[in-house]
Parts: structure tokens; C-alpha cells; sequence
């Protein structure tokens, strides 16, 4: 298969698990992009030609390098003592300790493939990580731990699971030279990161000494960072690529404000960028794990030398020595820092230790690592056990994620409390990571939809209250949008009786406002006001009005019972409505003009005459619906009085409507300030909404830019 097709069909297959996941919220999206994987491998045959190198430079190197963009300093900083001991000691505690019990549970497998075997399954998985704390409540410090120690246990991993494997085909093992080795690739590392840089900041506050400021230059200089990066450190100096990205992520982040050509329009687009990229690379990550799990698989499972299930056995027995390795570590790390340093203020808590051992999930440096294992050694034999090494690794990955999946929530803060659609009404709402905030929000503090609405409202309060004889045609059309917008989260959020009633209500005032528009348009007629082609159009477009009505009401009446017209009459209209389509006259369309403003007119008065009636209680109708209908027919009105405008009246409506577009914003933000100070939001929501008002706001002004340049 060709690379490109290949490309498109993993993308596809990333869209598919992001919207499957939207309606099976009790399973990850890493679970789902792997079961896609597996099922394309299975059913379709589909493989990818897997090199390590490529795999790490292409997919590793940019989410590194983005999640060290995206670490909270202050964390990163507080963090760092137990970061750098589960990164570096634990992951060869764990190699050391967990190469003997596994040559003990499995004696035919040699010691040093063992060694091999656990070193590679030591890491955790930045991915994964933030996979599975999406959906989990997760105490701030357990996600910064297992975060910030995954951007950094995958060079010792990786250098551990190397030497053993090269013990394994050459036969011979120096600790000397691994220890060596392990100290210049890190420390290279860790310099070439920053050194380059620094080089890259520099660079770029040069450009803008020179004036030079180009967004889509800067943000495709920084998407090639961890690419060039990488490069320099495996290539050319032969360091941990991975720290040197890890470290020129943070480092980016950390001196940001160095950076003097960092606009707000650079630094958006940049996000948004990385945010692409982290979404395709995240799913196809996993794609391919699922593709490869059952090439790891296919050997052991017809092979005679182990059984499948013993095989699960092993998986299971070794994920579950490398958990209790992880927890007792954790607990005795916090006993040590508790009772001798005083470094902690809590005792030690097996709950914690528990809740950061789970999450500690295996995921595509793994898969990654063991499937460069090479088939044969140096003396022409079979790697012993590849085999069984592939499906132990692939067992483990797995029983980790599933198991994360299911016991997290259970265990976690806030009991069973998942992050999911269903028990949350917003696309994007903010996650409020502190409980006494959540437990707030459940009880005092208004929904995310309920603050939208409240925004919108009062940015439609404030643009009727600022509508001038000048202006209106501008307010209108902008109140137009709001009332949209309103409507549909409206009808998102409503229960059924209420979105019915709310329906129910718009068509009745519909039948209302189209019997006005019916009468205005007579009386023109009448008046001989208008000639009888542009009175034949408006009569047709009534009839398709109420013709629409109907149906979506599920009357019987037919299409012609409700236009009252026969046959003839209407292939007489058809062809009328040919000819003034091809030498329209300009007396048709003044007169069309005239009917929109004055059946719209008739519209207004027709609803409010029939709401003020003795016999309709107003209160029983939606304020917003009455609203929306008014709206509507307004905007009407001041479109049929703007044909016609000269060029520079257009340009005084464009400019009009900006400034109220902007002034509207403007009240958005003041009613998100007044939620905030009446406690109906908390701040961290509040914080949310203003983000995308001011998204808005500058989308906006590049949208004015862009058709004014």
C-alpha cells in the first residue's frame, strides 16, 4: 500500500475514534484507536512498514516536545526531585528487580532478554498518560508526577533495554561502558536541547529586530524544532534525541517572554497548530500500536514452545510485579521523604501510591523499542524468545491501559466521577481540577451553557439599547446571529417537552406573522402599489412558506390544497417566473422591495395584535421566540431599505457593524464579570469564556483585515 493512501486511512480512522468515543464515554479513545487497529490488521490486512527511527522522529520527537511546551512551570519545578527519581532510578530498580522475578517466572527465557524485556517496559507513556487523565479526576500532583517523569524515563529506558539487548546478541556486557554511555547521551542531551535552542530564540528575536513578522513563517520554524533537534542529537552527536526535545520543549515554554516577535496572533496560531498535530499524531500513535499487536502476537500464538494463555499469564504476571514495584517505590519514596527530610507534609497514603502506580501506562516507546529487536544474534541464532517478547510487551501495553481505565475511576478523588458528555453539558467547558471549586459548581454555580446564554443576552441587551435611526440595520443583523446561536443551544440543552412546546409555539406565531405578510401584500395589490408579477412572487414564495409549515407540522393537506392553484395555473407561473428571471425589470424589483418591507411590517403587527388579544395570555408564549420572530422580520425590514446603497453607504454599514460587533464582545466580557462577582461561575470558567470571547474578537478583526487588504 502506498504511503499517502496509508496516511489518509489512518486519519480517517482518528476522526472515526474521536467520534466514537463522543457516545462510548466509558472507553478511552486509546482503547478505541487500538481495537480500530487491531480490526484493520485482522479483517483488512493492513500493515505498516514499522522502523524504529522514523517512528520515534516523526511521531515521539513532536509530542515530547509539545508536552514539555505545555508542563506548568511551578509543577515542574516542585516536582523535580520525584520526577528525576522515578525517571531515572525506579525505571533501573525496576529493570534490575523485575529481570530476576521474570527469569523466575519464565526460566527457559535468558536473563539478560529479561533484562531486555522489562527495561523497555519500565517507561510510561506521555501519550497514554494524557489519554487516560482526560478522563479521570486525577489529583494534580499524581498527573504532574506521572506526566513530567514519562518526558524523561524514556532515555533510560531506552538506553537500559539497549546495552541488554547487545549483551544478548554479542554476548558480552560492560557496565563500565553503559553507565559511560548512559551519562554522555543524557547529559549531550539535555545540552544539545538547550543549546539549540537558545540558537532557535535567538533567531527569532533577531527577525523581529529586523521587523520581520511573519506568523505562518514562525509557526512552521517552531513545528520543525523537535524534527531538527532530534536530528542533531541521535544523527550527528549519537545523545538522547528524546531528552534533548524534552528539554528544548521546556525551555521554549519557560522563556517564552524572550521572545519579542511573540504576538498574540503568532502565539494563537501556534497553539491551534500544535493542537492539530498533537490530535492526528496522538490517534495514529495508537492506530499503529493496534496494527502491530497482532504481528506481536502471530508468532507465539503458532508456535509450540508456549500457549497462548500461558503467554497471557505471563503478560499479566509481569504488568502486575511492574505495578507493585511502582507502588512500594512510591510509598517508600513519600515514608523517606515524610519521616528523614520532612519534605511532606502528609503520610504516606497506599492510595496515592496506588492511583500513581496505575497510571503509570505503557504505550508506543514500547511498542516502538521491542519491535527493534533483531530477528537473528551475531552468531547467525534466533534472538531467543523475540517472540514471546513481542507479545509480553503487547500484553502489557493493553492490560495497562484497561485496567487504568477501569480501576482510576473508582479509586480516584471524587469517586467514579468520570469526564465524559454525559454527565457534563459542554463541548468545551473547562475542567475545574479542584474539587471544593467542582462540588461548588454542582450546587451553586450555574452551567457552562447557562453562562453562554446569559453572555449572549447581554450583548443583545446592550445592542438594542445602543440602536440608533443610523445604525439599526447593523444591530438587527448582528442581534440576528445572537438569536440563532441562542436557538440552537437552546434546542441542544432543552428536554423534549420543551424543545416541542418551544416548537410548537414558533409555528403558531409563523401562521400568525405569514396571514399579515398574506394581507400587506393584498392591499398593495389592491392599491395598485405593485404589479402583478412581483405580486405572483410574493404570493408563491407565502404559499411555499406555508406549504413548509405544514409539513414540518405532519398535516395531510396536500401541495396543492395549500396553494389553492390548479395545474395550468401553475406551469403558467413557472413560466412566468422563467421569464422574469431571465430580463428581470427594474419596476418588478422595486415592487419586491416594497412587499419585503411592508409584508414585514405586517408580520410585526400581525404578532403583537395577536398577543395583546384578550383571550392569549402572553406569559404562555416563550419571550424568546416572540423576541426572535421580531428580530427577524426587523432585519427584514432594514434589508429592504438598504438595496440599492451606494458603495460608500456599504462601506459606512461594514464599518457599522465591526464597531457593534466589537461593543458586543465588550458586554460579554462585563457579563462574564458580573457571573464571577455574584459567585454563579468560578473564575476558572470564567477564565474559559473569556478565552474564546476574545477568540472571537480576533478572528473578527482578521476576517476585516483580509477583506479589506
Amino acid at each position: 500500500m502506498h504511503i499517502l493512501e496509508a496516511v489518509l486511512i489512518l486519519l480517517g480512522l482518528v476522526l472515526i475514534s474521536n467520534v466514537a468515543s463522543h457516545y462510548i464515554t466509558i472507553v478511552p479513545v486509546s482503547l478505541i484507536q487500538i481495537v480500530l487497529g487491531v480490526g484493520m490488521a485482522l479483517l483488512f490486512d493492513f500493515k505498516i512498514d514499522l522502523d524504529t527511527t522514523w517512528f520515534l522522529l516523526l511521531f515521539i520527537a513532536p509530542l515530547l516536545f509539545n508536552d514539555g511546551r505545555d508542563f506548568p512551570k511551578k509543577e515542574l519545578w516542585e516536582l523535580r526531585g520525584p520526577i528525576f527519581e522515578n525517571a531515572i532510578w525506579l525505571v533501573f530498580l525496576t529493570t534490575i528487580v523485575g529481570g530476576f522475578i521474570v527469569n523466575w517466572i519464565i526460566p527457559s527465557m535468558p536473563l539478560a532478554v529479561c533484562f531486555a524485556l522489562i527495561a523497555i517496559l519500565s517507561p510510561t507513556d506521555p501519550v497514554a498518560v494524557q489519554s487516560i487523565s482526560k478522563r479521570v479526576n486525577l489529583p494534580k500532583s499524581i498527573l504532574h508526577l506521572v506526566s513530567g517523569e514519562s518526558l524523561i524515563n524514556d532515555a533510560s529506558g531506552l538506553i537500559a533495554f539497549k546495552y541488554a539487548i547487545v549483551a544478548v546478541v554479542t554476548g558480552y556486557f560492560s557496565f563500565y561502558k553503559a553507565a559511560g554511555d548512559f551519562i554522555y547521551m543524557s547529559l549531550m542531551g539535555l545540552f544539545i536541547g538547550w543549546l539549540l535552542m537558545q540558537v532557535l530564540l535567538w533567531v527569532r528575536n533577531k527577525l523581529d529586530s529586523i521587523h520581520f513578522h511573519d506568523a505562518i513563517f514562525s509557526v512552521v520554524l517552531q513545528i520543525l524544532t523537535p524534527f531538527l533537534i532530534y536530528v542533531v542529537a541521535e544523527d550527528y552527536l549519537h545523545a538522547s534525541g528524546v531528552i534533548a526535545v524534552v528539554t528544548a520543549g521546556i525551555l521554549d515554554h519557560l522563556q517564552s517572554k524572550r521572545v519579542t516577535g511573540q504576538t498574540p496572533e503568532i502565539t494563537l496560531l501556534t497553539n491551534r497548530t500544535w493542537d492539530i498535530i498533537v490530535y492526528c499524531l496522538n490517534g495514529v500513535v495508537f492506530l499503529i500500536l493496534g496494527i502491530e499487536l497482532p504481528i506481536a502476537m502471530q508468532s507465539v500464538i503458532k508456535g509450540n514452545k508456549y500457549g497462548t494463555l500461558e503467554s497471557i499469564g505471563y503478560a499479566f504476571l509481569i504488568w502486575l510485579m511492574i505495578l507493585i514495584i511502582r507502588v512500594v517505590w512510591i510509598l517508600g519514596y513519600q515514608s523517606f521523604s515524610y519521616y528523614v527530610t520532612k519534605r511532606e507534609r502528609k503520610k504516606p497514603q497506599f492510595k496515592i501510591g496506588l492511583l500513581a502506580g496505575l497510571s503509570g501506562v505503557r504505550g508506543a516507546i514500547t511498542m516502538a523499542g521491542v519491535l527493534s529487536v533483531p530477528a537473528v544474534i551475531d552468531t547467525g541464532a534466533p534472538f531467543p524468545d523475540r517472540a514471546l517478547m513481542l507479545f509480553i510487551a503487547a500484553g502489557v501495553i493493553v492490560i495497562s491501559l484497561v485496567a487504568a481505565s477501569i480501576t482510576l475511576p473508582l479509586i480516584a478523588p471524587g469517586q467514579g466521577t468520570i469526564k465524559t458528555r454525559a454527565s457534563s453539558i459542554k463541548d468545551d467547558e473547562p475542567e475545574d481540577d479542584n474539587e471544593e471549586e467542582n462540588e461548588k459548581q454542582n450546587s451553586s454555580y450555574v452551567s457552562y451553557a447557562v453562562a453562554k446564554l446569559y453572555m449572549m443576552n447581554s450583548a443583545i441587551a446592550y445592542l438594542e439599547s445602543n440602536k440608533t435611526e443610523s445604525n439599526q440595520r447593523a444591530v438587527f443583523d448582528i442581534i440576528m446571529d445572537y438569536e440563532v446561536a441562542i436557538r440552537k443551544q437552546q434546542r441542544r440543552f432543552n428536554n423534549r417537552p420543551e424543545t416541542t412546546k418551544n416548537f410548537n409555539e414558533t409555528i403558531a406565531l409563523r401562521r400568525v406573522a405569514l396571514k399579515g405578510q398574506r394581507n400587506s401584500i393584498e392591499e398593495l395589490y389592491q392599491q395598485k402599489l405593485i404589479g402583478p408579477d412581483a405580486y405572483w412572487i410574493a404570493t408563491r414564495h407565502l404559499n411555499q412558506d406555508e406549504y413548509r409549515l405544514s409539513q414540518a407540522t405532519g398535516s395531510k393537506q396536500s401541495r396543492i390544497k395549500v396553494q389553492h392553484i390548479s395545474l395550468w395555473t401553475r406551469i403558467i407561473h413557472l413560466l412566468k417566473f422563467w421569464q422574469w428571471n431571465q430580463q428581470a425589470t427594474q419596476k418588478t424589483k422595486d415592487d419586491l422591495r416594497l412587499v419585503q418591507r411592508v409584508a414585514s411590517q405586517g408580520a410585526i403587527k400581525a404578532i403583537n395584535t395577536f398577543l395583546n388579544r384578550d383571550d392569549i395570555n402572553r406569559k404562555d408564549f416563550s419571550a424568546q421566540n416572540v423576541h426572535f420572530l421580531l428580530v427577524y422580520y426587523q432585519n427584514q425590514v432594514q434589508k429592504a431599505k438598504s438595496f440599492g446603497d451606494t458603495k460608500q453607504e456599504e462601506e459606512q454599514y461594514e464599518r457599522e457593524v465591526l464597531e457593534l460587533q466589537t461593543q458586543s464582545l465588550e458586554a460579554q466580557r462585563k457579563a462574564i464579570e458580573t457571573l464571577i462577582d455574584n459567585g454563579h461561575i468560578s473564575r476558572n470558567m470564567g477564565l474559559h469564556l473569556r478565552q474564546n470571547v476574545n477568540y472571537e474578537e480576533t478572528i473578527l478583526l482578521n476576517e476585516y483585515k483580509r477583506e479589506n487588504d
